[in-house]
């Protein structure tokens, strides 16, 4: 087991804790950002286990489009070129009661240098069809649903 995987526990409660007295319902944003050979961007953050798609909360007074314009930014070193496109809007109740989840998608960016401060530990290309093991339940299930035509679940 390693650090991550002993400190989540204890970490992840102190977050969504954090979220829930600042706000009452929390809005997020994830993206895919595909290059050129269909692969798709993954994160793995310092504070919780596994790969994730880019992503994050949307801030006061920020749009959502922009936010996870940001995101990608900031996690991934990619910049939106044009427009992101929203796949879908997922609630995310099994974490919190009050938040959602708005999926963009992008295929047309340039790499830039990442702003994440100790946020992200690694990033990686993927195909959909060839994830890491220890790739989010959430992330699986959307990619499965826009690679493979899975049927579109509302919960994240």
């Amino acid at each position: 087991m390693n650090w991550r995987q002993r400190v989540e526990p204890y970490v992840r409660p102190l977050f969504q804790l954090w979220w829930r007295l600042r706000r009452g319902t929390t809005l997020g944003v994830r993206i895919i950002a595909e290059n050129k050979a269909g692969e798709v961007v993954l994160v793995r953050h310092t504070y919780i286990g596994g790969w994730h798609l880019p992503g994050g909360g949307v801030e006061t007074g920020e749009s959502a489009a922009l936010s996870a314009m940001r995101e990608l930014e900031e996690e991934a070193g990619l910049r939106a070129i044009t427009p992101l496109r929203l796949v879908g809007v997922f609630s995310n109740h099994a974490v919190f009661k009050g938040d959602h989840i708005l999926l963009f998608h992008t295929s047309v960016f340039e790499t830039c240098e990442p702003d994440s401060v100790g946020e992200i530990e690694e990033t990686g290309w993927f195909a959909p069809d060839a994830l890491p093991p220890d790739t989010s339940p959430g992330t699986q299930r959307r990619l499965a649903e826009y690679y493979r035509g899975r049927k579109v679940s509302e919960a994240w």
